[in-house]
């Protein structure tokens, strides 16, 4: 039996946020409902990478059911409160306010609903100054200061996947499961309420209190602020290696077996952790000037022999292949995908995956219990 078997959760959902969160409960055995308008969550329209479908839609609606609400009519509203009068858990996503006005305030799901669990998602919360911007990933990254701190000395960048999102949807995922383990104590619910910008805000804690000690970051590119020999070099067949190098034990093995040049070690430009940081064009180029001597094959053993931390810098047609690669398969309307697995093992305990769902497609959905209420 899966840990959340018999929970259901009604996810009025879209994009990336919510649905990263609801996907996991699915994974983990509760019964998730999507809540579509008549189009569809606009997700599915973002790409056609996975067999003409939506890349993040099939990687992110797997094992839920599609039930296609009109929202703006009588009946999509009285269909949804039938939904939620038999969940334990209600997500949510929508712009500020919509479900407010739609009448599902939630003082009013509190006071008709104390078993339930409500979890909102928001770009910057209930109120302040911001409260009724709409925000996307990218708009949050570069408003909470990530982008500033993202990229190379020449500009800032986006980060290269959906960073805030997956926070948001991950920090939603779990407050709901500590509500629900609360639940079995107290029986009551909860009113959950996640904005973006703070889960962002909460994630940059330490480059805001280092900029706030008067050492504010700077774009390195692959390189770290405050550690070095920590950054990419090229072998001569022109494979970025990064390495890491942490204490000065490591130093001296980096010194002598893999670059074998010992002197180095007692070089006093290079002497320890401090030194080798502010005089790191040195030090970069006392690595590189080895490295760029030597194949890929055989900085890699050096390396490994030497227990020095580094990692290749892969594409994701490296990734297509790596040895580490876990995959599952889910189907789709449109057949099998294959795509990473859910970090996650659970020994002894094999998950099996649910399909992604077409536009509407458990119209007919089963009844189901109603929720539990607090005595």
């Amino acid at each position: 039996m899966l840990p959340l078997e018999g929970i259901t959760v009604i996810a009025v959902e879209q994009a990336v946020a919510a649905p990263f969160c609801s996907s996991r409960l699915a994974d983990a055995g509760a019964h998730v409902i999507k809540v579509e308008r008549p189009e569809g969550d606009f997700a599915r329209g973002y790409d056609a990478a996975a067999k003409g479908q939506s890349s993040y839609f099939v990687w992110l609606n797997r094992g839920k059911d599609s039930l296609v609400v009109d929202l703006a009519t009588t009946e999509g509203r009285a269909s949804l409160e039938q939904l939620i009068a038999g969940a334990d858990v209600l997500l949510q996503n929508l712009k500020p306010g919509s479900m407010e006005r739609l009448g599902f305030s939630l003082d009013r799901l509190k006071n008709d609903y104390p078993g339930l669990i409500c979890c909102t998602i928001t770009g910057y919360g209930d109120d302040g100054p911001y409260a009724q911007r709409k925000a996307y990933d990218l708009l949050i990254q570069a408003e909470s200061g990530l982008a500033s701190i993202t990229g190379t000395a020449d500009g800032p960048s986006r980060v290269g996947l959906s960073i805030v999102d997956i926070a948001t949807g991950a920090t939603a995922h779990a407050a709901i499961l500590e509500a629900l383990f609360a639940r079995t104590r107290s029986g009551k619910g909860a009113d959950i309420r996640i904005s973006m910008f703070d889960v962002m805000a909460d994630w940059l804690t330490v480059p805001l209190l280092n900029s706030e000690a008067g050492n504010p970051p700077r774009r390195m590119g692959l390189a770290h602020p405050s550690i070095a020999p920590y950054g990419v070099f090229s072998s001569r067949d022109g494979k970025g290696i990064l390495i890491s190098i942490q204490s000065e034990r490591e130093w001296k093995k980096l010194c002598a077996e893999v670059l074998g040049q010992p002197e180095l070690i007692t070089d006093p430009r290079l002497a320890n952790m401090v030194e080798r940081v502010r005089n790191r064009p040195l030090t970069d180029k006392a690595v590189g000037d080895i490295f760029a001597t030597l194949g890929r094959d055989e900085l890699l053993k050096r390396l490994a022999d030497a227990d020095i931390a580094f990692a290749e810098v892969n594409t994701m047609a490296d990734l297509t292949i790596h040895p580490h690669l876990r995959r599952i398969e889910v189907k789709t309307p449109k057949g099998v995908v294959t795509y990473p697995a859910p970090a996650a093992i659970f020994v002894d305990q094999p998950r099996h995956y649910g399909a992604v769902p077409g536009i509407g497609e458990h119209a007919d959905r089963p009844k189901k219990s109603p929720v539990r209420t607090s005595s």
